[in-house]
């Protein structure tokens, strides 16, 4: 069952060599210290999943070296495009907008600064209102004869008599 688990049997690795030469168990106390020695990265670039820095062409093809600056957020720093642009749909920013009193519809993505968003607000807001339907400019008419005329023509023409 260990000889499954592990690949060999427990009681075996004591007569077998390590790659130094020298006798015992496979776990040396050199390996340790590989993972004691602090990393080179001079560039400053992130860790992998290995612990070590990732290769700097990834670094540079994900956009990590740009960073974007949000005040909705309280001023948060996001390293890469992919980051900044997924940051619009967390909580942290949602709250931010919130707080602004606006809602985070996708008319504010990619907005980040506070006097933007809400200039962009107001301007929605009275592009709201324009569109709102009014009845006495909106409504048509149609007489006897299939002519379609607004309310206001149509009861001019009525109180004249001509329809």
């Amino acid at each position: 069952m260990d000889e499954d688990l592990h690949g060999a049997a427990i009681g075996d690795s004591k007569g077998k060599t390590n790659s130094q030469g020298k006798e015992g168990n496979y776990d040396s106390d050199d390996d340790s210290d590989d993972e004691d020695t602090p990393i080179y990265n001079p560039k400053g670039v992130p860790l992998g999943w290995d612990g070590k820095p990732i290769p700097y062409w990834l670094f540079k093809l994900h956009g990590l070296n740009h960073f974007y600056k949000c005040e909705i957020c309280g001023g948060e720093s996001y390293r890469g495009r992919k980051n900044f642009e997924t940051h619009f749909a967390e909580a942290k920013h949602l709250h931010g907008m919130k707080t602004l009193g606006i809602p985070n519809t996708k008319h504010f993505h990619g907005v980040t600064k506070i006097e933007d968003a809400q200039n962009l607000w107001k301007k929605l807001k009275d592009q709201l209102e324009q569109d709102q339907f009014d009845g006495t400019n909106g409504e048509e008419y149609e007489d006897s004869h299939g002519n379609v005329l607004s309310r206001a023509t149509y009861e001019d023409l009525a109180r004249q008599g001509l329809l």
